[in-house]
């Protein structure tokens, strides 16, 4: 069978599940999907869990169980969330294995509340680390500026992770040296850096539908800027994207990385998420489609990876049209939109929405709690 999601595995790119269910882990259907080549690692977050412990029955019974057990909402999240994650990462034990840690890998969420508090991050890593007890665990930390030393220090303590929220290219070179920072710092104190893995998430689709909203204010304007502003719809978060690979291959081929290769350090891969398509008036797998390339990762909603594997595109594509990328964003500027405003506004309001999205989580949990012991 030679899929879509195999054909991208040939091209050197991971498709990994955004998305997680105990009902999936229970049924096969993970196990299946993994078997066909559909997927080769998963990605959670607070929304996720959100969706899947309110919207489902799957959890009745263990959060029974535990609210009996006198556990509080937050205890009971953590506990369903790492009976999931280690489900899950049981499943992609197989592929870590064979591909001896390039694949394989599930992603755990440190508390969204902890975003801009660098040593509470780093200590909750450690002990999500351990309570999973997982090799193919990933634990994500998200790109804030308080969060970049969190990355650092949790690298140099042997544990995997994922940097999530980045939007610009300059906080993904400060992401990409905080990776080189930990495992610098980790060997500096004698241990190992094989099979230490990372990735870092470039979220895709929201930088377009932000950035759109704006460009469409413009074309209602008359002038010149109006038929500029037109023709960079849905072009800059690709664009983006494009970019930050090129970053990403130069730090690949710097003294500092060849230093650390020598101790068979694993480089960082990119990881492209958010890759939903929010326009209607694009294509379904535009995100998937556009941004195929080696050493990445696309993690991608069921939706969208049902979407791919039924008409996707499959061809290297992330390293073509770059002149038409660096243009775009100087058509940007030539508009009057301010590209690294539009970021850290993005940062910010994606912390905020998994905060919200947690404080919602947890709200819906105490209730549950509070009917099982009424």
């Amino acid at each position: 069978m030679n899929s879509n999601p195999i054909r991208v595995s040939k091209l050197k790119q991971s498709l990994w599940l955004d998305n997680i269910q105990r009902r999936q882990l229970k049924n096969g259907e993970l196990a299946a999907m993994i078997k066909r080549g559909d997927i080769r690692g998963m990605t959670s977050n607070p929304s996720i869990f959100h969706a899947a412990i309110t919207k489902s029955d799957d959890y009745t019974d263990a959060l029974t169980t535990l609210a009996h057990a006198g556990h509080s909402a937050e205890d009971i999240y953590e506990h369903l969330a790492v009976e999931d994650i280690q489900a899950a990462a049981d499943l992609f034990r197989p592929l870590y294995d064979e591909t001896e840690g390039g694949d394989g890998y599930v992603s755990l969420e440190v508390s969204p509340y902890l975003a801009y508090d660098t040593e509470k991050t780093a200590a909750e890593a450690k002990r999500l680390w351990a309570w999973v007890d997982r090799p193919n665990l990933m634990i994500k930390i998200p790109a804030t500026q308080p969060g970049l030393p969190a990355i650092t220090e949790t690298l140099a303590n042997g544990i995997n992770v994922n940097v999530t929220l980045i939007f610009s290219q300059s906080r993904y070179m400060d992401v990409m040296d905080a990776h080189l920072a930990g495992l610098e710092k980790r060997l500096q104190a004698g241990h190992p850096i094989h099979g230490i893995a990372s990735v870092a998430s470039f979220f895709i689709s929201r930088i377009d539908s932000k950035i759109d909203k704006k460009l469409e204010e413009i074309m209602r304007q008359e002038g010149q800027n109006a038929a500029v502003a037109a023709s960079l719809r849905g072009r800059l978060a690709i664009a983006n994207a494009k970019l930050a690979y090129e970053k990403f291959k130069e730090v690949c081929a710097s003294d500092r990385a060849a230093a650390l290769k020598l101790h068979h350090a694993q480089m960082q891969r990119p990881l492209w998420a958010s890759t939903s398509t929010k326009n209607p008036a694009y294509p379904d797998t535009i995100y998937l489609d556009e941004l195929i390339g080696p050493n990445t990762v696309n993690t991608v909603p069921p939706a969208t990876l049902d979407a791919f594997i039924d008409h996707g595109t499959v061809r290297q594509t992330l390293e073509s049209n770059l002149h038409h990328a660096s243009q775009a964003f100087e058509e940007l500027r030539t508009v009057g939109i301010l590209f690294q405003q539009i970021t850290q506004e993005l940062e910010e309001e994606g912390v905020k929405a998994f905060e919200d999205a947690f404080t919602a989580l947890l709200k819906a949990i105490e209730e549950k709690r509070q009917t099982v012991l009424a």
